[in-house]
């Protein structure tokens, strides 16, 4: 019997690849493709799905850690293989937080797609250690401290530094001194500078 697998990513390069991949296997069926993570519930409905291959950043409508919780909270038979090319660690837990079954990047990979579906399907949990390892300037993304991590992220979302202590409940002197940190790791000489590396690498993703 072979899978119903409906793929979402609103990537054409890539939505094209794991087409070929599910058509080339016996062991799946595309049953569609779509470049919109709003409506992946729908299709849902509509058809018998096995597999979801859901991408995480997607543009306009919902991302695919919402799609994920909408998906899961009435079809929760319905197994979802994660993908996505951004390195931001916060996916892999708000993905697990969401149900997905498993998480594949893109672009670093410790098995091929086809795998980690065959084995998502057999009832494994496929989850990489660890996000990719990223180079943000003169630093890798190893460098940071999970708060310095939080820090990017609001920097990332063009927030004041008055805006980031209020967020993240530290003082006003202690976000400046972080962002003095980022700057020395990375040799940004401004905070515009900072934020646009940040969004180039996909370290940080602050709208998800």
């Amino acid at each position: 019997m072979a899978y119903n697998v409906l793929i979402v990513d609103d990537q054409a390069m890539p939505r094209q690849l794991f087409e070929t991949i599910v058509n080339a296997s016996e062991n799946y069926t595309l049953a569609a493709s779509v470049d919109s993570a709003s409506v992946a519930d729908m299709y849902c409905a509509k058809m018998k799905i096995d597999l979801i291959l859901l991408d995480v950043v997607m543009s306009g409508g919902i991302n695919g850690i919402e799609a994920a919780y909408r998906i899961k909270a009435s079809y929760p038979d319905t197994k979802i293989l994660m993908v996505t090319s951004m390195p931001d660690g916060a996916f892999l837990d708000k993905a697990r937080d969401a149900g997905v079954e498993s998480f594949w990047y893109k672009e670093v990979q410790d098995a091929p797609l086809l795998e980690i579906m065959d084995r998502t399907m057999a009832g494994e949990s496929v989850y990489p250690d660890a996000s990719p390892v990223v180079n943000i300037g003169l630093a890798k993304s190893t460098d940071f401290t999970n708060r310095e991590i939080e820090v990017l992220r609001c920097v990332a979302g063009g927030y004041s530094d008055k805006e980031i202590s209020d967020m993240l409940a530290i003082t006003y002197g202690t976000v400046r001194v972080h962002l003095s940190n980022l700057l020395q790791k990375t040799g940004c000489t401004s905070r515009t500078e900072l934020a646009i590396l940040v969004a180039k690498t996909g370290i940080v993703v602050p709208e998800i």
